[in-house]
């Protein structure tokens, strides 16, 4: 197993810390280094794999399944999760191009949407096929919204469920209280919080809506997306992590993030060791939790 960090790895990732001595000394992992969240795309050049018509956005650089696996080489992560993204809406043919690459390293989550007809069959073709987590539901711009309260979107939610995947939410705050119900509802399937909940994209009552969701057993949240206070919003997102450590304690948090078309191996390394920067009154076995344990035992990696 690769260490979990040392002095020379924070060194090499470039990042100034403050972590004690105790989290500076080379460790040996007891489970393996998990990104629980990031994105794949082909690019505008390879026309086997065209973005959808209704895609939000287009990035034009690819991020490449053999990119993204060379870069965890590079920083020692061991397994990652491609989650689905917008542009190919629900067009799943390059995730599952990225997952064969994987050959096992790489699981993925796709998106469906509950008011299409074939949403349904779709899934449970694609879940047969490819080895997935989970099944992503968005409630982000206001013009795609899922069905809030109607049977369809309990009807999805119900077959995510029943093909043993966890619920994936990505939504803006104010959008928390319309997954709730569902969320006592079916209480023994895993739901999965996105990007620490967006906690700079609400109001201080809205959030508080999100981290109570801590009293929800089956609620983890994603610390993906972190924010470094010299990009928009420009806020200190320390504070945001103590709260949710505080909250949902460091057995239903997961590590999330760094890769992208223009990543590094020092900097995809950078991000994790940011975040052990904000963590780092963790003991070494809890921080093992957040970066690997608690996805390896729920994605059954490793």
């Amino acid at each position: 197993m690769n260490r979990l960090i040392s002095r020379r790895e924070i060194l090499a990732a470039g990042a100034a810390v403050s972590l004690s001595a105790r989290h500076l000394v080379a460790e040996e992992k007891s489970v393996p280094i998990i990104d629980t969240h990031l994105h794949c795309f082909a690019g505008n050049d390879d026309r086997r794999f065209p973005y959808h018509a209704d895609a939000p956005y287009r990035p034009p650089a690819a991020a490449t399944p053999e990119h993204l696996l060379q870069r965890m080489r590079e920083a020692d992560v061991d397994y990652a999760i491609v989650v689905h993204p917008e542009p190919y809406q629900d067009d799943h043919r390059y995730l599952e191009h990225c997952l064969n690459v994987g050959k096992g390293k790489l699981k993925g989550t796709c998106l469906f949407f509950a008011h299409r007809a074939d949403a349904l069959p779709r899934l449970k073709e694609l879940a047969k096929k490819s080895p997935l987590v989970a099944a992503r539901i968005h409630a982000y711009a206001p013009e795609r919204l899922p069905p809030f309260g109607k049977p369809e979107l309990r009807t999805l939610w119900k077959q995510i469920v029943e093909l043993g995947l966890a619920v994936q939410l990505h939504f803006e705050p104010r959008y928390a209280v319309g997954f709730e119900p569902l969320i006592r509802e079916f209480k023994d399937a895993t739901v999965l919080v996105d990007h620490l909940g967006r906690p700079f994209q609400g109001t201080p009552v809205e959030y508080d809506k999100v981290v109570k969701w801590a009293d929800y057993p089956n609620v983890i949240m994603k610390l993906s997306a972190v924010p470094e206070s010299t990009t928009y919003p420009h806020r200190d997102v320390r504070p945001v992590l103590k709260r949710l450590l505080k909250a949902f304690g460091p057995s239903r948090l997961m590590y999330g993030g760094g890769y992208s078309a223009d990543a590094t191996g020092a900097s995809y390394r950078a991000v994790r060791v940011r975040l052990l920067e904000s963590l780092s009154e963790l003991r070494s076995e809890e921080q093992h939790q957040i970066l690997g344990g608690n996805a390896q035992k729920l994605f059954r990696l490793g």
